[in-house]
């Protein structure tokens, strides 16, 4: 199979047939890391699931000791399990959500791509769950919501990559009324993680923050390498999320069928998908008989080649080779036929709406300033000048890079877009930077309208989309439904601790 370049990853509307992007192109690739083991079946999460349209249930967040291939890991997690159990619910259902905080940092919860209330004990990013205190979350899915594959984690500013990449995560599906036939489904979380010659959380050094973490081992269901079996002829629905703290996924599986589903009118068959960070995709396996791999083949996502007078230790191609997630192994009887796929819903298409507003969010990076206001220099930037910049982004001396929203850093109390509700707006996102940032808005989905300089075609809609380096794409958004105050961000998680994040009021 030959690589694809950047501009055949870029969006979904924008690849040939072979290929999907789901978020966008992506960046470079590190090391796989140590082998810890293989050879287990593959685990699926705890499932809870909604009865009479209502799922209740107790999520603590806790230190948690976990078997990482063959090595016992001191991690963080839901409830014990990594991942936490899978929601299972259906539209118009509740959740209601009793959250303990069992670490020693504060924390909270995030539904990301459910369409909410983020007011009050809904997806209200601004809750501060203290260490040993608890809060009561509901979240009313309406009637129409979409069906889909979703999740959460926390998103107390200036912990957030620090408690994804511990272990905190789980799943959300939204079963679809008029399922597509299937033998099985499963769901499969894929994270990062790199452990010290304890067990323990490695420590993240500054460069890698300003990058983005990679994890050195790559896991799926808290697994290395797992294996899973079908017989042949079989048809799998695979929910795949992307829960690494920055690394983007080009997922491959090779002597299978795949096809695309989500928000399509009909399967798309692909050879791959790229999964910007926080990104699900949806895969149906039409199975064969033999032994398939599903790879993550490298990725590009740009680096800072030139900023602050040379390149960034850890900054460069990394690995160039695959990693190798899960091992399907299809084999025995011929199954029977599921039966045949019925067609999606017709996406909802913005661009024949009138638009109410236009406006543009410029991602951007740069060298952070300095105490006394001026640029720091060579001789500030140590390993220990990370600072405030590291725990919020907006106080004290700073980083080594300033990581900015139209030249703002986050700022909590500071309202940075106002929007009508039950409007129509188009935003242009830019990126002024090297490295690719994909931009995720909570509650409301974007449909994606132009991507660098070609319109998308069948109408593309992401909670995540990936702004290329030195790009620009154009999004449309329907404030349907909600009021309140939310956040929109760069979902490498650490730039959105390091304060690439601005908030947003609709009324």
């Amino acid at each position: 199979m030959s690589p694809l370049t950047r501009r055949q990853l870029l969006a979904l509307g924008a690849v040939g047939a072979g290929a999907a992007a789901v978020g966008g192109a992506g960046l470079w690739w590190s090391g796989g890391g140590d082998v810890l083991g293989s050879g287990r079946g593959l685990v699926q999460p705890e499932v809870l699931t909604a009865a009479d349209g209502l799922l209740e249930l107790d999520l603590a967040a806790a230190p948690a000791t976990v078997r990482v291939g063959a090595r016992t890991a001191h991690v963080q997690a839901f409830n014990g399990s990594l991942p936490g159990p899978t929601l299972r619910v259906r539209p118009g259902d509740t959740i209601r959500v009793a959250m303990a905080n069992r670490l020693e940092a504060p924390t909270n919860l995030h539904v990301h791509g459910l369409h909410v209330s983020p007011e009050g004990h809904g997806d209200n990013p601004f809750v501060s769950i203290a260490p040993g205190e608890s809060f009561d979350y509901e979240f009313a899915l309406p009637e129409d919501h979409p069906p889909g594959t979703y999740w959460y984690h926390p998103h107390h500013h200036g912990h957030v990559a620090d408690q994804l990449a511990a272990g905190l995560y789980g799943v959300i599906v939204v079963e679809d009324p008029d399922p597509v036939p299937v033998t099985r489904e499963r769901v499969l979380v894929v994270s990062d993680i790199t452990l010290d010659a304890s067990g323990n959380l490695a420590e993240v050094s500054p460069p890698e923050r300003m990058m983005g973490r990679e994890g050195e081992t790559v896991l799926v269901n808290g697994q290395v390498r797992p294996e899973a079996a079908a017989a042949p002829g079989e048809r799998e629905l695979w929910r795949v999320v992307n829960a690494c703290p920055a690394r983007y996924l080009r997922l491959q599986l090779d002597g299978q069928t795949l096809r695309l589903l989500g928000r399509l009118p009909a399967p798309r068959e692909v050879t791959e998908v790229t999964l910007a960070p926080g990104n699900r995709a949806e895969l149906l396996v039409d199975t064969r008989a033999g032994t398939s791999r599903l790879l993550a083949a490298p990725v590009d996502r740009g680096g800072m080649d030139g900023m602050m007078g040379g390149r960034v230790p850890g900054d460069g191609p990394g690995n160039d080779e695959p990693i190798e997630l899960l091992t399907l192994e299809v084999a025995g009887d011929p199954a029977r036929d599921p039966g045949p796929v019925p067609a999606g819903p017709v996406p909802r298409d913005l661009r024949g709406e009138p638009v109410a507003a236009r406006r543009t969010l410029d991602f951007a990076m740069g060298a952070a300033m300095g105490m006394g206001g001026g640029m720091m220099d060579e001789g500030m930037m140590g390993e220990g000048m990370m600072g405030d910049g590291v725990t919020g982004g907006t106080r004290g001396p700073g980083s080594m890079m300033s990581f900015t929203i139209n030249g703002e850093r986050f700022d909590e109390e500071r309202t940075d877009q106002r929007v009508a509700a039950g409007t129509v707006e188009e935003w242009t996102l830019t990126n002024s930077s090297p490295m690719d940032h994909p931009l995720h808005l909570h509650v409301w989905p974007m449909q994606v309208v132009q991507d660098q300089d070609r319109d998308v075609g069948t109408p593309l809609w992401l909670d995540v989309v990936n702004i290329p380096a030195s790009g620009v794409v154009v999004v449309r958004v329907a404030f349907d439904d909600f009021t309140g105050r939310t956040v929109y961000h760069c979902h490498i998680l650490d730039h959105e601790d390091l304060g690439m994040m601005g908030t947003l009021e609709v009324r």
